[in-house]
């Protein structure tokens, strides 16, 4: 592909075929998304890349705590809920997605069952969890830089036929995702990238999120017109 067919194609993948990624295929890609531009060529970031048994205890430590009421503990701070224009694109592309599956409105089973998507990974056979050391958790070059190679990571798998989606739901709780990752108490888990083959039968796979103008988001001085 060439890099406008990545990025003009590439869509956040929520359904995937069951089969699994080779080991190779995903360190080549992480070669490929840590040439992402860096601060200071700090390169923070580091990657648990889970499959198997101990991402199926993840799904479900992360699904019994939701369902059970534990309030979340995700480590990356959120800020305030959006309002406006932002909670406008928020609402938006969920509504494009609930539209894509069929999920009407007033459908509270299947709008719960979507959500917990999200906390089961998306169902993908693989997951990385970004995270970077607890001594630049001050420094927002950091979450730049870790957003940077997250956004390199997705682009560089649908070059390579894989679909992903970045997504805060999958570490939430943070204490299962720490467990059973393995992930030293010297690092904050900051985001999780689900990561698989795309099934094409799923219908939300065909949803592409609306974007908003250049004219909307840049500003030009000193251009001739």
């Amino acid at each position: 592909m060439t890099y406008d067919e990545v990025v003009l194609g590439r869509r956040s993948i929520r359904g995937y075929k069951p089969d699994p990624v080779p080991r190779g295929l995903i360190e080549e890609i992480l070669r490929l998304a840590m040439r992402a531009p860096s601060s200071m060529n700090t390169q923070p970031w580091y990657f648990h890349v889970i499959t198997g048994e101990p991402l199926d205890r993840i799904r479900a430590g992360n699904t019994e705590r939701m369902l059970a009421g534990i309030p979340q503990s995700r480590e990356f701070r959120t800020g305030q809920p959006f309002t406006g224009r932002h909670r406008e694109r928020q609402i938006g592309v969920a509504k494009q997605l609930f539209a894509a599956m069929g999920i009407k409105r007033d459908d509270a089973e299947r709008r719960q069952d979507w959500v917990m998507r999200g906390f089961r990974q998306f169902d993908a056979p693989v997951c990385v969890i970004i995270t970077y050391d607890r001594e630049l958790a001050d420094s927002d070059d950091t979450a730049f830089d870790c957003g940077a190679v997250a956004n390199a990571l997705v682009n560089a798998a649908w070059s390579r036929g894989l679909g992903a989606v970045i997504n805060s739901q999958g570490i939430m709780q943070s204490p299962v995702v720490r467990e059973h990752a393995r992930i030293p108490d010297e690092q904050v888990i900051m985001k999780s990238i689900a990561l698989g083959w795309p099934d094409d039968s799923f219908p939300a796979n065909a949803v592409v999120s609306e974007r908003k103008p250049v004219e909307e988001a840049a500003v030009f001085l000193g251009f001739d017109r």
